[in-house]
C-alpha cells in the first residue's frame, strides 16, 4: 500500500499556495496525497457568494488533475473555533486519511482562520485517538508546519528545505488555476497573477537560502535523529 501524505489548511488555497511542490513531489513518488480544507462553505465570502458550490467542485476536480484528493469540512470563515465539535471533526478527517506524513499551517498568523485551523490540525494529528474516545488513530510519524506567505505568517523560521525545481511549472500552474476559478475566469498559462507572483518570490527566496532554483521550506513539529553520513 502506498504511504499517505495529509496536508491540512483553513481555506481552499492554503496548501496549494504553501506546499504545492512538495505535494507534487509526493505524487511523483507514488504517495497518496490528501488535502483537507476546514472551510467548506464559502457562501459568506464576497468573492464567491452563490458560486461556493461551484468553487468546491472546481478545486476538487483541479486537484485531481494533479494527483491529489481534495476534501472539505463544513466550517465557514470566522465562524469556527477550537471546541469539542470542531476537534472531533478534524480528528475524524485525520483518522480517515491515516497519514504517515502530515503538514499543517504555522500557528502564528494575522488571519484568525489560519490560527484556529493550525491549532485544530495539531490537536487532530497528535491526539485523534483521544479526541475520538480511544478509537484507533495513529499519529503521523512526520509532521511539519508550513507558512502562508509574508502577508499572513508571523515569525516562521523553517528548519527543512525541499528542492521543488522539478515540480515548479506544475506547482505554479495548479495555484494559478485555483485563482482563475475564484475570479470566474479562464486560466491563461504564461501569465502570473498576484498570488502566483508572491509564491514565486517566496520559492525563489527559499531556493537562494539552500542553493537551488525553487524551494519550499517547512518546520518540523518534533526533533528526530537523522543519518548524515
Amino acid at each position: 500500500m502506498p504511504k499517505t501524505l495529509l496536508a491540512i489548511g483553513a481555506h481552499y488555497d492554503d496548501c496549494v499556495f504553501g506546499i504545492p511542490g512538495i505535494l507534487l513531489q509526493a505524487v511523483r513518488k507514488h504517495y497518496r496525497v490528501v488535502i483537507v480544507s476546514l472551510i467548506g462553505d464559502y457562501s459568506n465570502w464576497a468573492p464567491i457568494g452563490a458560486r461556493h458550490k461551484e468553487m468546491i467542485a472546481g478545486t476538487t476536480a483541479i486537484s485531481k488533475d494533479y494527483g491529489a484528493e481534495m476534501r472539505y469540512l463544513n466550517f465557514r470563515s470566522h465562524q469556527f473555533d477550537v471546541n469539542l465539535a470542531t476537534r472531533r471533526a478534524v480528528s475524524e478527517a485525520v483518522a480517515a486519511a491515516e497519514p504517515e506524513v502530515a503538514f499543517l499551517l504555522w500557528r502564528d498568523d494575522t488571519h484568525d482562520d489560519h490560527v484556529v485551523a493550525s491549532r485544530l490540525a495539531e490537536i487532530g494529528l497528535k491526539y485523534a485517538s483521544t479526541v475520538l474516545d480511544k478509537r484507533p488513530a495513529k499519529a503521523p510519524g512526520q509532521m511539519y508546519y508550513f507558512d502562508n506567505g509574508p502577508r499572513h505568517t508571523i515569525g516562521f523560521e523553517p528548519d527543512t528545505f525541499v528542492d521543488v525545481t522539478a515540480e515548479w511549472d506544475r506547482a505554479i500552474e495548479w495555484l494559478g488555476r485555483f485563482m482563475a476559478l475564484v475570479r470566474g475566469e479562464t486560466y491563461r498559462a504564461g501569465t502570473l497573477d498576484s498570488a502566483q507572483q508572491m509564491k514565486e518570490a517566496l520559492a525563489l527566496y527559499r531556493g537562494k537560502t539552500c542553493g537551488v532554483r525553487y524551494a519550499e521550506a517547512v518546520r518540523a513539529l518534533g526533533r528526530r535523529p537523522s543519518e548524515i553520513l
